[in-house]
Formats: C-alpha cells, structure tokens, sequence
C-alpha cells in the first residue's frame, strides 16, 4: 500500500489456533525486494516460524522476497483481473472469466489442470496471447488446493488484506502530509493495533480441529 509518497508493507496471518492476526506493519521508500525483504526477515527474527502458505499478489518484489521453502498462492482475485489485460475484445470477457473460474473453483487439483489444460486449448488460435499467459501463470493460483477445503476459500486471495488496506487509507486520508516515516509508521501502527484488537476478540477465522 502506498501512503505519499512511502510504502506501507503489511502482513496479517492465521495462527495454529485459527485466529487472525496482524504480523508487522513497516515505512519503506518502494515496494522493491530489498525492503520486503528486510520485512519479511524482521517478521522471522521477532519469532514468525512454521509458514505454511503465501499468498500474495504477483508484485515482482514481494514475490522475489518471499521466505525461502514456504509455498506460494497467487491471489486467485488478481489473477482473474490480470487475465483481462490479454483478452482480445471486449466480448471475450464475461467467457474468458468463466473459463478461469472452471479452473479455480475445481473439486480438486486434478479437475483443476484439466480445465486449465481446456483453458488453453480453446484460446490458443483465436486468442495465442491469452492463451499463453493463461499456460504460464494461472497454476500459480493452484497451490492453496493442498489444503482442506473448507480453508480454501478463505487463503486464496489476498481480499482480508485488501480490505486492511482500504481501512488504512480512509482513516489515513485526513493527514494529507506526513513530515517522515515515523509519522506515518506511528500513525498506520495505532490503526493495525486496534483492528488487531478488534481481531483477537472476534470469531475464529478458520476452524483447526480438523485439521
């Protein structure tokens, strides 16, 4: 997220108990690798440890930064609106979405491929660029399929992200100026730490016991 003219990298988690929660907030000057990865190595040296998944969009930097042996899910939201940038027309739209939601909301990884497989078959002569993109980036959005899937639908996008985000930035917007980065870290900080609040005694985010 973008504050001014600074970055504001963000990570939330589920824990072990199926609880929500806010990992780090952090003021970068760009969202390039080298500060998610500064990031993301002071989220392990404060104790985050045992990552089962990422999901994320496909932001080069953060995608190159991510922690080494943790799987990667590209946000399923994201992928569906990057496929619109290859479509040839207009009219193509509403059927190139369907084609990708056959390949997303599959029963399982196998009916997955499949449709991906037919994905590509129909859009590879009447639509080669499309049908390209589709071979080489939509498996990217198959990974949360090693979870149950009672969890799926809520790991594979980045939409409670997004919605922290959007939250940040309407409470932020009033302060048109921030002198410095602590300015702004001091004040998105008071705002995670409070919906974090707010997070810690809501309900359970996934439920565990069957895991």
């Amino acid at each position: 997220m973008v504050a001014g003219d600074r970055a504001v990298l963000l990570a939330i988690g589920v824990r072990a108990d199926g609880g929500r929660s806010i990992l780090g907030v952090s003021v970068s000057l760009s969202e390039a690798e080298v500060h998610w990865r500064e990031f993301l190595a002071g989220l392990q040296e404060r104790g985050l440890h045992g990552v089962k998944l990422v999901t994320s969009d496909s932001h080069s930097g953060l995608r190159a930064a991510r922690m080494a042996g943790a799987p990667w899910q590209r946000c399923q939201f994201h992928l569906q609106r990057n496929a619109q940038a290859y479509v040839p027309h207009i009219g193509m739209r509403r059927e190139v979405a369907q084609a990708i939601r056959n390949v997303l909301n599959a029963p399982d990884r196998t009916e997955a491929e499949r449709q991906l497989g037919l994905a590509v078959k129909l859009y590879r002569e009447k639509a080669p660029r499309l049908a390209q993109w589709i071979e080489e980036n939509v498996s990217d959005g198959l990974t949360v399929f090693q979870l149950p899937p009672y969890h799926r639908t809520r790991l594979r996008t980045t939409n409670g992200l997004e919605r922290l985000n959007k939250e940040i930035k309407r409470r932020t917007r009033v302060a048109t100026l921030f002198p410095n980065e602590a300015s702004v870290l001091r004040l998105v900080t008071a705002i995670v730490s409070e919906i974090s609040e707010e997070w810690e005694a809501g309900k359970v985010y996934l439920n565990m016991k069957s895991v």
